[in-house]
């Protein structure tokens, strides 16, 4: 059986841990060939080393998407091993500690709108060239379930992740003629190291669970099967979609 993404050269950025390290594995079981990107040496490492542990292939590439000069580096690095760029996904991302807005700080409303949203253009920005000389391709941004709804305590977040889905519409539009789909996917609770944050309080993982119809958080697997079906040939009439995989939060 061919492989969906056999040698694609794919960039995956956040790659070091949660539905990045997930996805990073998914695509190279499907046999992408990957610029595994992140800020942390050690993890993004990591989930190189398992990668080509496992027969796969994959290098790391220390990334700040909030600097310009490390998106192109990145890639740059991705043309330079591999010849090409057909796919990226966009999934770095961070959060703050729960607070109402007016106790965000300007640093911290300027930290969180450089990864997050910042971080997105200037991804897009570099590769969208690359993809463009590779004859067209896909790339798959991560904004949340954040993106379409509002929440109380993390309103910074929400409003990065919203302007996550409009970046995805707008640069969609901009680039279909361009042979290159963008679309977003937008998960709800999910089990990663930033949800462990927010969980160390018992209350609040009772009261996510409670409004989560199916009644569990996903696994970072469950949004890495998303994110590839974006990213693949069978979503190949999705252009400017928001994907939500929230367990059923925003049917209710």
């Amino acid at each position: 059986m061919t492989k969906r993404f056999e040698r694609k050269s794919v960039i995956v950025t956040g790659a070091g841990s949660g539905i990045g390290r997930a996805a990073a594995h998914a695509f190279a079981a499907e046999g992408a060939r990957l610029i595994v990107a992140d800020m942390n040496q050690s993890s993004g490492d990591a989930t190189a080393r398992q990668i080509r542990d496992h027969g796969g292939e994959a290098t790391f590439v220390r990334t700040d998407v909030s600097r310009a000069r490390d998106c192109a580096a990145m890639v740059e690095a991705a043309v330079e091993r591999y010849g090409r760029l057909d796919v990226a996904f966009n999934n770095a991302g961070i959060n703050l500690a729960v607070a109402p807005i007016a106790e965000v700080s300007e640093e911290e409303w300027a930290r969180i709108l450089g990864v997050n949203l910042t971080g997105v253009f200037l991804c897009m920005k570099h590769e969208i060239p690359a993809l463009k000389r590779s004859g067209g391709g896909a790339i798959v941004n991560t904004a949340s379930v954040g993106g379409v709804i509002g929440t109380a305590g993390v309103t910074a977040y929400c409003a990065t992740k919203h302007g996550v889905v409009g970046l995805t519409k707008s640069a969609a539009l901009d680039h279909i003629a361009d042979g290159i789909r963008i679309n977003a996917v937008c998960p709800g609770g999910t089990r990663t190291e930033m949800l462990a944050e927010w969980f160390k309080d018992p209350a609040v993982e009772k009261r996510a669970l409670e409004h989560t119809p199916i009644g569990r958080m996903a696994s970072p697997e469950e949004i890495a099967k998303a994110v590839l079906f974006l990213a693949s040939d069978e979503a190949s009439f999705m252009v400017g979609h928001a994907l939500i995989a929230d367990g059923g939060l925003t049917a209710q």
